[in-house]
């Protein structure tokens, strides 16, 4: 059986976004030479996300408008964890949204439903922040 491991490097200027990482995802699997197989993709921080959904921009807005209903990042005196950091909505919204996501590998390539996309979200940005990717298969 091979493993691969590969780390992916986000550095997101603003508070809040949704990046589609499909191809950089697509490239390490290509990378790993597994044709058959699962492909593991984590978020390594506690305010990131990785989750699979449709990349439509609709739809992102209106997560972001969900997640701030869900969990709004001010008053910042709202959350018992707000002191030294002001990113308890960044914690929260990760745990709606996802630590990770397992694709299955077919053929070499993501087993993925039609309008399936990995996406990386970022809840408390303006530093870096990684992404593992962990394939292992034939």
């Amino acid at each position: 059986m091979k493993s691969y491991r590969k780390e992916l490097t986000f550095n997101i200027p603003r508070r809040r976004a949704l990046v589609n990482i499909t191809p950089q995802v697509t490239e390490a699997l290509r990378e790993s030479g597994v044709k058959e197989g699962l492909l593991l993709c984590n978020a390594m921080h506690i305010t990131a996300s990785v989750f699979i959904n449709d990349d439509e921009s609709g739809l992102h807005a209106d997560f972001e408008r969900w997640l701030e209903k869900l969990a709004p990042e001010k008053p910042y005196d709202q959350y018992a964890h707000n002191g030294f950091e002001d990113n308890a909505d960044a914690h929260l919204k990760r745990t709606v949204m996802g630590r990770e996501v397992v694709v299955a590998v077919t053929g070499g390539k993501l087993d993925f439903g039609r309008w399936e996309q990995i996406f990386y979200g970022e809840f408390d940005g303006k530093r870096p922040k990684r992404v593992l990717i962990k394939i292992v298969g034939e």
